[in-house]
């Protein structure tokens, strides 16, 4: 089998695309189904298990042997070799509330580094993909950051977690960061307000509590596009589970903005 993450990125838009099919032709059923997992916000419905197991057994037709981490059938991540990981629907309470900004993720890992990812959208069809060494595209498109060098006119993006005292903690701190910004953008799926930083649309994009699928195929887009990225366990000072992809003429101001607003003690 191939393993240039040219060929990667080719297995990726092709698992990612059937299963954003399956996502976008059963919603109506698949809403009617729905559990919870960490709280009673955070929601899980019969598309995303669906999904997930149709994109497993895609890999395991096109890449046989190699593993998967999804976020509803778990996994682990390989210290050596080739994994995939799979986030079957990224942000499913959109999904839910049928607001179409969601999509399916699936990512390459080599040695646990992301190194071939794509981002399918169910409704628009927009497909958003990344190779190590070779750039970020959107429908082909070459993708970059932007050249914002302000933090006073920067748009960022934001999350925050599903336990309700967390979201207080973070709240503060989005309070502090609203009058550093020209504005604020909360969306709702992460691997999408990643590739918003790759393609400009956004100047940066910070969170916490994401899973290895939220940022897998995103966090590569955003790096290949020439965003500064740091992702769980890269930045100490801000919490052990963060994330931040930035426009490089802000990622300094931004970064010692958010330790100053208490993005770190969320």
């Amino acid at each position: 089998m191939r393993s240039d993450p040219r060929s990667l990125v080719d297995v990726a838009v092709q698992v990612a695309g059937q299963a954003a099919d399956l996502v976008k032709s059963t919603r109506e059923s698949a809403v009617a189904r729905i559990d919870t997992k960490s709280s009673i916000t955070d929601v899980v419905t019969a598309a995303d298990r669906e999904s997930e197991r149709l994109v497993r057994a895609l890999l395991a037709q096109l890449r046989p042997g190699e593993p998967v981490i999804g976020e509803e059938e778990g996994g682990t991540a390989a210290v050596e070799g080739l994994t995939w990981v799979v986030d079957p629907i990224d942000g499913t309470v959109n999904y839910l509330y049928d607001i179409p900004h969601y999509a399916v993720s699936v990512a390459a890992q080599l040695d646990g580094e992301s190194v071939a990812g794509a981002v399918v959208e169910p409704v628009s069809g927009r497909v958003w993909t990344a190779a190590r060494g070779h750039g970020a595209y959107l429908d082909g498109r070459p993708l970059r950051v932007s050249s914002e060098t302000r933090l006073e006119v920067a748009l960022l993006g934001y999350g925050f977690a599903y336990r309700a005292e967390r979201r207080q903690r973070q709240a503060r701190t989005w309070a502090g960061m609203a009058t550093r910004v020209r504005d604020m953008r909360r969306a709702g799926a992460a691997s999408l307000d990643l590739c918003a930083v790759a393609a400009g649309r956004l100047d940066a994009y910070a969170e916490h509590a994401l899973g290895r699928w939220d940022w897998a195929a995103g966090a590569l887009l955003a790096r290949e596009a020439g965003a500064v990225v740091l992702l769980p366990g890269e930045a100490p000072e801000l919490g052990a589970d963060a994330t931040l992809a930035a426009a490089p003429g802000i990622a300094d101001a931004l970064r010692a903005a958010l330790v100053e607003c208490g993005f770190g003690e969320v």
